[in-house]
């Protein structure tokens, strides 16, 4: 008998992928978002950012769709300037909006892989934003997930690293009130810093890639903030999250503090 209380998995074609890049080097061969040809695949328009179509909509049942940051090859989020970096905020959250608006989609997700570790398969900085027609894409999260060890309150700006994480080890939640749009910025200046220590500070250094995903919960837009390596068996096999112990969580909060001390 079908288990009904479980999460139905996203079906990926095959077909539809054949011709897709598969990996970060794929760009050797030509970068399709240096200069974007599709013109009738694109949505929407504004300055460098544009909001296309996947041309390689892989998922079933789903719409595919890609923001591209900027017509920089070699730009990212650790060195826009603020200015660009809020001005793309604000752009990609009213894409996402956009869908998370029309009936047809029971759940948008809106994700940014970064490096080679972030199942992400073209290095010029994008995101994603997905319609799910069928599946409630965040029907597996709790609340837990969003809380834990406290990092910084400032004024209407939360950050905290997850106790009870969607996969771990560190996961870094930084929210504010979703109604206001003037919090926007403040959002924009702190995944920015945040990415910045991850890719620079955090692990001394070694660490390559990132997840950035968003959400909307109990009145608040959140993002979190992943570092990415090899994943972890555990979770791979049995879906067993892993986290630090309280004490080295509060140790990564205390550098992350300092350095975003350094950023105000």
């Amino acid at each position: 008998m079908e288990n009904l209380n479980h999460q139905q998995p996203l079906i990926f074609s095959h077909v539809a992928a054949q011709g897709k890049p598969q990996h970060m080097s794929a760009e050797k061969n030509g970068c399709p978002f240096c200069d974007y040809k599709d013109k009738e695949n694109i949505l929407t328009e504004a300055g460098d950012f544009m909001w296309v179509l996947n041309k390689y909509a892989t998922l079933e049942n789903t719409l595919q769709t890609i923001i591209i940051e900027t017509k920089d090859h070699d730009a990212d989020m650790t060195n826009y300037s603020r200015q660009y970096n809020r001005d793309l905020m604000r752009f990609a959250i009213d894409c996402w909006q956009q869908i998370k608006h029309d009936p047809k989609y029971r759940s948008v997700l809106f994700y940014k892989n970064h490096g080679p570790q972030s199942g992400g398969s073209l290095q010029h900085a994008h995101m994603q934003v997905v319609g799910l027609e069928q599946l409630d894409g965040e029907e597996n999260l709790i609340p837990e997930n969003f809380e834990g060890i406290e990092v910084l309150t400032k004024n209407q700006l939360a950050i905290n690293f997850s106790t009870e994480p969607v996969m771990g080890f560190l996961e870094i939640n930084a929210s504010v009130p979703a109604d206001e749009a003037a919090e926007l910025d403040v959002l924009a200046d702190t995944i920015q810093d945040i990415v910045q220590f991850i890719l620079n500070d955090y692990y001394r250094g070694r660490c390559d890639s990132f997840n950035l995903f968003f959400y909307e919960r109990a009145g608040r837009l959140i993002a979190k903030i992943t570092p990415r390596f090899v994943t972890s068996p555990y979770f791979v096999g049995y879906k067993l999250s892993q986290t630090f112990t309280t004490e080295h969580l509060q140790g990564i909060g205390e550098e992350l503090r300092s350095y975003l001390a350094t950023k105000a």
